[in-house]
């Protein structure tokens, strides 16, 4: 076992992201460790954001890696495999888990996870990536300003276990990991494309302040979306360049 070969518990942590990254600072820790906590004070998500959870409600952690066999410009590779360890997860337990673009584990239109990827890039190679993941188990109220936030016990009505969720969704993370480094990566790009949200649905976006209908069809291992626009036009997309509407 990679991920999840070693354990560190903090009761309350700023960021599982930033603690990781300062135990990697200080010496080369062993692949595959995992930083989590009950409570974070300052969570981080995408973009800036912050993600929000009650406390011992969720599982919040990062994973320390060392993935150099992936070229920085495939380092979306690791998201994808990512996303799909989570789905693997979420599958055992309930219906309906996708992954919407480019960061975050939907449940029909309701977001369930989100991740955050810090990668340490040297040259032509990853020396490190910390992999920090906020994932809903118990977790029923949200603040009003994540309307569409649902859990596992808000989907099922069922009360789980926190630390034995961890100990399953690390090991559906740990197959998904050793897939990306024995080179099955377009059997992993393949499935993460066919478990994309509103994947090959007609859905209105927005770039660059204007409004287009198009629909999702790929998503490059670079990370770039592939829309078709209603005219016909095939159109890439990195991150921040488009934001879905409806």
């Amino acid at each position: 076992m990679i991920i999840g070969s070693k354990l560190l518990f903090y009761e309350d942590l700023p960021s599982t992201n930033t603690q990781a990254s300062r135990l990697l600072k200080e010496k080369v820790q062993q692949e595959g460790t995992v930083v989590y906590t009950d409570f974070q004070t300052a969570g981080r998500g995408q973009t800036g954001n912050k993600w929000e959870s009650g406390k011992g409600k969720n599982l919040l952690f990062s994973i320390m890696l060392y993935p150099d066999t992936i070229l920085p410009e495939d380092q979306f590779m690791i998201s994808m495999s990512v996303s799909l360890g989570i789905c693997d997860f979420l599958d055992s337990h309930l219906e309906g888990a996708t992954i919407k673009w480019p960061n975050d584990n939907y449940v029909k239109n309701d977001k369930i996870a989100g991740i955050l990827i810090e990668n340490s890039i040297m040259g032509d190679k990853i020396e490190s990536c910390v992999t920090g993941i906020g994932l809903n188990i118990n977790q029923v109220t949200f603040p009003t300003e994540i309307p569409n936030a649902v859990s596992l016990k808000k989907v099922t009505g069922k009360e789980y276990t926190p630390d034995q969720c961890l100990n399953e969704v690390l090991s559906r993370l740990d197959f998904r990991y050793r897939q990306l480094l024995y080179d099955d990566r377009a059997m992993i790009r393949s499935e993460y494309v066919s478990r994309l949200y509103r994947l090959n649905e007609w859905h209105l976006f927005r770039r660059k302040g204007s409004i287009f209908s198009g629909r999702i069809t790929d998503v490059l291992s670079s990370g770039k979306l592939i829309i078709e626009e209603n005219t016909g036009k095939m159109s890439e997309f990195g991150f921040r360049e488009i934001e879905y509407v409806r």
